[in-house]
C-alpha cells in the first residue's frame, strides 16, 4: 500500500504576480535612467528626460538593474518549479521517500529516504499571528523533524489536521502538536 502527497512548488499565482511586477518595475526604472542619460524619451507615458542623470538617473538605473535581476531570478524559480515534489509512504517496502526539486545542477532533485519503523510521530506546528505558520513534520525516533508541507501561504487549519491524521493513521503513529 502506498500513500503519496504532492507538494506545490513555486508555480503559484502570487509568485507570477510578484515576478511580473518586479520585472516590469525594474525595466521601467532602467529605461528612465537611460532616458535621462541619452536625453531620449524611452517611456512614452512619462517624461524621464527631465531628470538629471546625476543623481536621479544613475540611482534609477541602479535600482532598475537590481529589479530586473530579481525579476529574472523569480521567473527562473517559477520556470524550474523550485520546491515542488512529493511525499511517498510505502508500506510494502517499509520506506518513506521525500523528494523536492531544487535549482539546476547536480543536486537538482533532493531525495530523503527513511524507514517507516524510524518514525515516532506526525508533528503539527501551528503558530498564529502576523506571520502564521501551519506545518506538518515527520518526527523520527532520533528527534529529527522533517517538514512535509509546502513553504509559503499557510494551508487552512482543517486541511493541515486532516492531512496529519491521514498520514499518522497510514503509518500507525500518533499525532503531536508543537
Amino acid at each position: 500500500m502506498v500513500y503519496k502527497t504532492f507538494i506545490q512548488g513555486s508555480r503559484r499565482f502570487s509568485n507570477y504576480w510578484w515576478a511580473t511586477t518586479i520585472l516590469m518595475g525594474g525595466i521601467g526604472f532602467v529605461l528612465s535612467g537611460l532616458s535621462s542619460y541619452y536625453q531620449i524619451n524611452l517611456i512614452p507615458f512619462a517624461r524621464p528626460v527631465d531628470l538629471l542623470f546625476i543623481p536621479q538617473g544613475i540611482v534609477m538605473t541602479f535600482y532598475g538593474t537590481i529589479g530586473v535581476c530579481i525579476g529574472i531570478f523569480l521567473w527562473l524559480t517559477i520556470l524550474w518549479d523550485i520546491g515542488s515534489g512529493y511525499n511517498e509512504f510505502n508500506k510494502e517496502s517499509g520506506r518513506i521517500c521525500i523528494l523536492r526539486r531544487g535549482f539546476p545542477g547536480k543536486n537538482r532533485k533532493i531525495t530523503l529516504n527513511y524507514k517507516i519503523e524510524d518514525v515516532q510521530s506526525v508533528l503539527i506546528y501551528i503558530k498564529e499571528g502576523l506571520n502564521p505558520k501551519r506545518q506538518i513534520y515527520l518526527k523520527l525516533k532520533n528527534r529529527i523533524e522533517i517538514p512535509l508541507t509546502r513553504v509559503g501561504q499557510p494551508l487552512p487549519l482543517s486541511d493541515i489536521e486532516n492531512q496529519a491524521i491521514d498520514i499518522a493513521k497510514f503509518l500507525g503513529v500518533v499525532v503531536e502538536s508543537k
